[in-house]
């Protein structure tokens, strides 16, 4: 006979439960390499008490069916630690295998420590055991119910911003035709209809051109990038030029050597660029100054663009260059509609960065404000 029932032992044990789930994760889970010990834990703990606490209540025959085929709607009035540990998964940019892993893995942390002390079987294991797996399986079918509500939802806002945010420029662009088929126009009209139609038109090519290029991504190919040498400090006073123009009333600087030799492709760099630059005017604040300067770290080159204003939440500097993320401003106005972007261009640049063999990181506080920070070979 074993000293102790499994529901006591999990409640025991759960730090040395944790660290060994741990383990598994950072080796088996790509998007958990960058995470920290909190953010790889998430939910786990709560998981572990709530299953011991059902190992210790008497439970209908009914009830034990329905936990061992998972019968989960994930539409708990009051959410789980499953259900909102799927939701997370979801956002910081796990797949559906690898949530059902991470369950697989705790499962297995659990037997074995556990079987280190329960010196052989008999009715009292046997019984834990199998009532161990149902609470697990409960929990993962909560857990993926919620991931799968998270994607149906990511989808449907996908859709509507695309058609928010192609009406616009659709609405204008179709003004323009019906101002210059008019029979009479006022003197420079002309010129400034023309303005319109095309800033219209390059901002619907843009929003396609990011579907492309997430789309390539999804499917595995990868963004091409054919690396050359040049000069890296005129591309960015060039960028700057561009986006000071499109943003007249805005605080923009650069620092960093007229003359930067290095090799990169120079087409994907100056996207990334203008992706990171259009980030900071979008997000931070006004009245601040943005800085984009670029310098050498040891044989890396080093691209920093650094905004002020409220500070990224801390939930979302794990997922904020994850696709289709939205992420909200700690403080918004009354008045203040949410963003409508599509949330690509950090996602994007992302993978220019990478398929370069660079990094890309981000860092934010109420204190220093916000940094892009990018490091090429």
């Amino acid at each position: 006979m074993t000293s102790t029932r499994l529901g006591s032992f999990i409640r025991q044990n759960i730090g040395p439960i944790l660290s060994e789930w741990e383990l598994f994760a950072k080796t088996r889970i790509p998007a958990a390499a960058t995470m920290s010990v909190p953010e790889l834990r998430d939910h786990a703990e709560e998981m572990l008490k709530a299953i011991a606490e059902d190992l210790g209540r008497p439970r209908t025959e009914a009830e034990r069916q329905g936990e061992s085929k998972g019968l989960a709607d994930g539409t708990e009035a009051q959410p789980t630690a499953a259900s909102a540990h799927g939701a997370i998964r979801h956002l910081s940019g796990f797949d559906l295998i690898q949530v059902v892993s991470e369950f697989r893995a705790l499962r297995a942390a659990v037997l074995r420590l556990w079987s280190l002390q329960a010196g052989g079987l008999n009715p009292e294991v046997v019984e834990d055991l199998t009532r161990f797996s149902e609470s697990l399986d409960q929990a993962l079918a909560e857990s993926v119910a919620s991931y799968s509500a998270k994607i149906d939802e990511s989808r449907d806002t996908f859709l509507a911003v695309l058609g928010h945010d192609l009406c616009g420029p659709l609405a204008s662009l179709g003004n323009c035709v019906q101002l210059q088929s008019g029979a009479v126009q006022a003197p420079g009209s002309g010129d400034r209809v023309l303005h319109i139609a095309k800033r219209s038109i390059a901002s619907m090519d843009e929003m396609i051109t990011d579907l492309l290029e997430y789309t390539r991504t999804r499917l595995g190919r990868g963004i091409q990038v054919s690396p050359r040498p040049g000069n890296l400090g005129a591309l960015c006073e060039e960028v700057l030029e561009e986006t000071l123009a499109a943003h007249p009333g805005r605080r923009i600087e650069y620092e960093g050597a007229g003359e930067f030799a290095a090799v990169f492709d120079h087409a994907r760099i100056r996207q990334v660029l203008i992706n990171l630059l259009d980030n900071a005017v979008r997000h931070g604040d006004e009245s601040s100054t943005i800085l984009l300067t670029l310098g050498r770290e040891g044989d890396k080159v080093r691209l920093v663009v650094h905004n002020g204003g409220p500070p990224i939440p801390p939930e979302a500097l794990q997922v904020i260059f994850n696709p289709l993320v939205q992420v909200a401003k700690s403080k918004s106005e009354p008045h203040e509609r949410p963003s409508t972007s599509l949330g690509l261009g950090l996602y994007i640049a992302r993978e220019i960065v990478l398929a370069h063999g660079g990094t890309i990181e981000v860092s934010s506080t109420t204190e220093a404000g916000t940094a892009l920070t990018v490091r090429l070979p």
